[in-house]
């Protein structure tokens, strides 16, 4: 039990923080598919910025890097979702489609520019930043309870931060003018231009806050499920996400349920296949086991949720 909540702990919650920054972006009426795009150009950027300043010697000097890894993280994934808010919000494409652009675009160039970087400082054409662990912190007492000091135990130094930054998001959108103004944009953008208030400014804001927030948990997922960067890495993990917010009815309370249920039944199904000695083959059918919960879980409970009104819609200021 104690290995199923270490381990769908450290995969929730990178979830989670990515599944927060498609709701910013939808609850203020932008359609985000770009998710995995963020995510995986945030932690390229991260990791690139380890190298580059390290010099791809990482001993010794492991926390300062892994922050300088976080800080260039949220820059990256932040700059690259200017491309989604340009292309949906100016330029009024049609966002599904930019999502869908954007993520075969991240793929290809995060798969270039790696390699570029590699061959250029290290003479290796590789397409992979190692970067190892992210160091871990157990704490004392709280610990040593049965079940519940397994959430205490081992746990990665993103982790706290992933639940700080959880924290934030949900007081800026639920208790800040500026969250009230951008759940209005998704529900009636009229009523907002109407205050005096700009709906484009707005929704730029949230597909960038989006692209941080996507950027941060993409680095995490580097830091802990493969020790380096690569671009495959990430395949997945952005519309795991979305599910998420779908099934949380885009609301960052449920949606936190929803990323832990998945987290669970991903580490459950690593535990179930070492105690059944599957080989590779079927273990990796057992694998599947996350995604075949999110295709059950919005096949049944999807006629109950409630997108924000006005998403997906290209915002005209002459209609009403």
């Amino acid at each position: 039990m104690n290995y199923i909540i270490i381990e769908g702990l450290a995969f929730a919650l990178p979830l989670f923080i990515i599944a927060i920054g498609g709701i910013f972006s939808e609850r203020s009426g932008v359609t985000n598919l770009a998710l995995e795009g963020f995510q995986g150009f945030g932690a390229f950027a991260g990791a690139a910025a380890v190298m580059a300043i390290s010099g791809g010697n990482l001993a010794g000097i492991e926390t300062p890097m892994f922050i300088t890894a976080m800080v260039f993280a949220l820059l990256g994934g932040m700059v690259f979702s200017m491309l989604h808010a340009l292309l949906c919000i100016p330029f009024k494409a049609n966002q599904v489609i930019s999502g869908v652009v954007i993520n075969i675009l991240a793929t290809a160039l995060t798969a270039f520019l790696t390699s570029q970087f590699n061959t250029v400082l290290f003479g290796k054409p590789t397409n992979k930043f190692v970067l190892g662990i992210c160091e871990k912190f157990t704490v004392p007492f709280i610990s040593e309870v049965p079940v519940l000091g397994a959430f205490f135990t081992d746990v990665y130094y993103y982790q706290p931060i992933i639940i700080a930054a959880a924290l934030v998001a949900s007081y800026v959108l639920y208790k800040s003018r500026f969250g009230l103004r951008l759940r209005a944009c998704g529900d009636n953008p009229h009523a907002v231009d109407a205050a005096g208030i700009s709906v484009s400014k707005l929704r730029f804001i949230a597909v960038m806050i989006s692209g941080a927030l996507s950027g941060l948990g993409g680095m995490c997922f580097a830091y802990s499920i493969s020790a380096s960067f690569s671009p495959t890495i990430y395949s997945g993990y952005g519309f795991l996400a979305i599910a998420a917010l779908i099934f949380g009815n885009w609301k960052i309370g449920p949606t936190l349920l929803a990323c832990l249920l998945f987290g669970f039944a991903r580490s459950g199904g690593y535990k179930l296949a070492q105690v059944l000695g599957l080989t590779s083959a079927f273990a990796d059918i057992i694998m599947i086991l996350p995604y075949v919960l999110t295709l059950l879980l919005l096949m049944f409970f999807s006629s109950t949720n409630r997108a924000p009104r006005a998403l997906g819609e290209i915002y005209d200021k002459g209609k009403r």
